[in-house]
């Protein structure tokens, strides 16, 4: 996401490597990254990633990307000047250029970025019937994938920032129409937004209903849980994208969030952690836990610098009272409780 706006090709090449060296297999990008979306930047994280992927055996590397939603402001993804839909079209043109600019054949994992109907989206959390508007019928959308797929060009279909009334019109649509199949969802989790997640779309995922693998993006909540945001003056927050571009992603600089974040580092300080090592995601007792499929679960890290990344992937279980008072900050924020009892 920050490659070819805050990052070089060099630091990028080298974040890739060190990931991949290190047991990472998949990689995740989108047809509008860099993100904050630019026209003068779009599309470069796509360009930086070829080169790097040219020296790498293609099937040891998997690609997920993303074709964007619906959107009358972004007229620079398609060649006509328009804004975007995921109809037949856009579909196809994006799966084009995704394939030109990666400099590959076959794309692993092709996501819907965002719905094509409204939903509440980054940062809007409650749904606004007023808001409503004409969409491309989820047959439609779901026939023009399973053409590039027919093609050779896609292997697998996700979706992302979606609903579960969107998942369980994809499945239904796939099974009833003998149509590919969804199999995975790509969703901000974090210690900071759990709620969407465990309160509402569990039961659409879980292996025994419709089998949809979590793809968590944000685990950090945009860098926010590593503390480096506490303090917005200085130079470390000033240099991070909530510091270079103001207004992105503020949803996790309330207050409500930096009394949550204060907590958790200091959590983490008390039992000599790192916050990056203490996200909820490298914890095997939150996996055991989890409603997706273990074998499909993954968690997406957007840290621009290599050290933020190591950190992440160096974490390992956590101590089991740090696991209970994590719970209990969740229940504090979300306003729900994990244990029986009550109504």
């Amino acid at each position: 996401m920050t490659w070819g706006n805050q990052n070089t090709e060099k630091e990028a090449h080298e974040q890739l490597s060190y990931a991949f060296d290190n047991g990472i297999n998949i990689l995740d990008t989108a047809e509008v990254y860099p993100v904050p979306i630019k026209n003068e930047t779009q599309g470069n994280t796509d360009r930086i990633i070829n080169p790097w992927l040219k020296t790498r055996a293609r099937d040891k590397v998997i690609i997920a990307t993303k074709v964007a939603g619906f959107s009358d402001r972004e007229t620079s993804l398609r060649d006509k000047g328009k804004g975007t839909r995921v109809d037949a079209s856009n579909i196809k043109e994006s799966v084009e250029k995704n394939l030109k600019r990666l400099g590959t054949d076959y794309i692993d994992l092709l996501q819907i970025h965002w719905p094509d109907r409204y939903v509440p989206l980054f940062g809007e959390y409650m749904y606004n019937p007023a808001k409503w508007r004409d969409s491309i019928p989820f047959a439609e959308q779901l026939q023009a994938l399973s053409d590039v797929i027919k093609e050779g060009k896609v292997r697998y279909l996700g979706v992302s920032n979606e609903t579960s009334f969107g998942v369980m019109k994809f499945v239904h649509i796939a099974k009833t129409f003998g149509l590919p199949k969804i199999v995975s969802i790509q969703n901000s989790y974090s210690l900071l937004v759990r709620c969407p997640f465990e309160v509402n779309l569990v039961e659409v995922c879980d292996p025994r209903n419709c089998n949809i693998g979590l793809l968590a993006y944000s685990p950090l909540a945009g860098g926010v849980l590593s503390g480096k945001y506490l303090n917005m003056d200085s130079q470390e927050a000033k240099r991070g994208r909530l510091g270079l571009f103001p207004g992105y992603m503020d949803r996790y600089l309330k207050s409500l969030a930096s009394e949550a974040v204060s907590k958790y580092v200091d959590l983490a300080h008390r039992h000599g952690l790192t916050p990056s090592q203490h996200k909820a995601l490298s914890s095997p007792e939150w996996r055991k836990r989890c409603w997706c499929n273990p074998r499909g679960h993954k968690s997406w890290g957007g840290a621009a610098v290599r050290h933020d990344r190591e950190e992440g992937w160096s974490a390992s279980t956590l101590p089991s009272d740090v696991l209970r008072v994590k719970s209990q900050l969740a229940v504090q924020r979300c306003g729900f409780n994990t244990q029986r009892g009550g109504r």
